[in-house]
This record gives C-alpha cells, structure tokens and sequence, in this order.
C-alpha cells in the first residue's frame, strides 16, 4: 500500500538534499492535500480570485524508491505533479529491455503523453523517494474550462515536453557519443539550477546505464566518456557527485581526443583554462 505523505517546505526553507544545496519555494510543509491556488502556483500560474475560492483539493501521494508510479497500459485517469523527488519513465520492448524516455523531477507532470489514448504510454518508476501531487483528469479538465490561466498553464506544459522531445531526437541524430553525454550534463545542470540547486555540483539521481539508454548509448561508453572527462579536468567525478569545472569545453565538445594527443593536451593546458582542448579533434 501507498503511504500518503508530503515532503514540502516553505519559501523560506533552504535544506541538504543529498548534497546538494537547495533553496526550497513549494506549499507550506505537513500537508496531505493541495489546494487549486497551490497547484497553480507549482505551475507558475497566479491564482485569481475564482482560483483561490474553489474548494476542490488535490491529494499527495508518496512513493519509495523503487516503487512503480503507474504502470504502461494502465488506464489513464490522472496527471501527476512531481512535489519532491526523482523519476525515470521508460518503455520495455518483447524481450523485456527497458528504454528510458525521460528524468521527471520537481515541477515536471507525468502521464501528458497519455491523454489521447486513455492509457498511460510509459511506465514512471521513482528513483529517490517522492511526493506527488495526483490530479484526477476529470476535474482538471473541468477546471481548465473555468479557469484560463489554468489552461493556458497545461498547454505550457505539452509546449514544453515536445520541445524537450525534439531536443532530445536532435541530440541523437547529429551529436557523437562523447557530446550527448556532454550535453545531458549541461542540460541536467541548468534543470538543476532552474529548480534553486547548484548549477555545478549535483548529485546523478540515476545510474549510468539508466543514461546509457536514455542516450541511446551503451554503459560501457557512458563510463569510459565520464572518467575521460574527469581525466581531462573538465568535470570532476565522485561516484555519484559530478562538479562542471568548464562548462565551455562541455558546449564546444565534437568528440574526445585520441589517448595520444589527450596526454599532450592534459600536459599543454595543465593549471590553465581548457576550453580549447574541445576543438583540438579538428586540428589532430
């Protein structure tokens, strides 16, 4: 059974999250349910009045690591607001290997893809412990039809996960290994710090072979561009805590350099900035 709970601070609160450093802005702590107003503003929508005086409310649901959120097929009748925590969505083919789509976290909503088939699309699993807000479709419909800035804050949303989608299907299509796993590390810090954390130093919620399959990658490559890259001082990596030294040479990165000409590049730019050593495939 699921145990209701919720993990929420006030707007004041600034606590350790696993080593990161978090300044926390979501609905005041100890509370099972959420207000309409509460849930516009984790949707960065302002509460008018008619907002503010609904008296429908929205239930938190918390799920341990490990715990299947809903599952692929299940019948679709709910969105979830991620409050806290960590989640991966992913497909499984016929022989039962799984394909992640996606790292919901704070503020992200699962089961968007799942509203034209009436079925959830993908299976959400929670990679850390949660607290989720469910939102019944139903009565969220019903609402958006009362309220604009609600509407017009779900329509943000699908705006935002199909931008998301499409930079992801670009980043498989044209990026090197080396650069998809650059460019995951610079697109997980700036989700980072969008949400108050450390732009530079965060915590890998999930494992490398979960980023393995969200990039089309094999664990073994994921690996070996991880420590090729704290080799070369651009990152540094402490199991699961990754610090950006030079984000610059992430951006720039095309492909790592050849085992020869990394040690002649780790000797010329040791104790200087490295940026530069990004470009050096193009000049070997």
């Amino acid at each position: 059974m699921l145990k209701e709970s919720v993990i929420m601070h006030s707007i004041s609160d600034i606590h350790q999250d696993e080593g990161n450093t978090v300044c926390s802005n979501w609905a005041s702590p100890n509370k099972l349910w959420s207000s309409l107003a509460d849930v516009g503003e984790f949707l960065h929508t302002s509460a008018p009045q008619t907002m503010q005086h609904e008296k429908v409310s929205f239930q938190h649901l918390h799920f341990k690591a490990g715990q299947r959120i809903h599952a692929l097929g299940q019948e679709f009748d709910a969105l979830y607001l991620v409050n806290s925590g960590f989640i991966k969505t992913v497909l499984f083919d016929e022989n039962g290997y799984e394909q992640v789509l996606n790292f919901p976290m704070k503020g992200d909503v699962l089961g968007m893809d799942s509203m034209h088939s009436h079925e959830y699309a993908s299976e959400a699993i929670a990679m850390s412990d949660c607290d989720i807000i469910l939102l019944p479709y139903k009565t969220l419909i019903s609402l958006c039809r009362s309220h604009e800035q609600l509407e017009q804050a779900i329509y943000s949303l699908l705006s935002r996960e199909l931008a998301r989608q499409q930079q992801r299907l670009s980043m498989h299509g044209t990026s090197s290994a080396e650069a998809r796993v650059a460019k995951f590390l610079l697109a997980l810090s700036e989700r980072f710090y969008s949400l108050g954390y450390s732009r530079t130093t965060f915590n890998l919620r999930m494992t490398r072979n979960d980023i393995g399959s969200y990039l089309g990658l094999t664990l073994e490559t994921v690996s070996r561009t991880l420590s090729a890259l704290n080799e070369l001082g651009v990152i540094s990596v402490s199991q699961r805590q990754i610090t950006i030294n030079d984000a610059s040479a992430l951006r720039n990165l095309r492909k790592l350099p050849s085992t020869k000409l990394k040690t002649k590049l780790t000797e010329c730019f040791q104790g200087s900035h490295i940026a530069n050593w990004a470009l050096a495939p193009a000049l070997s």
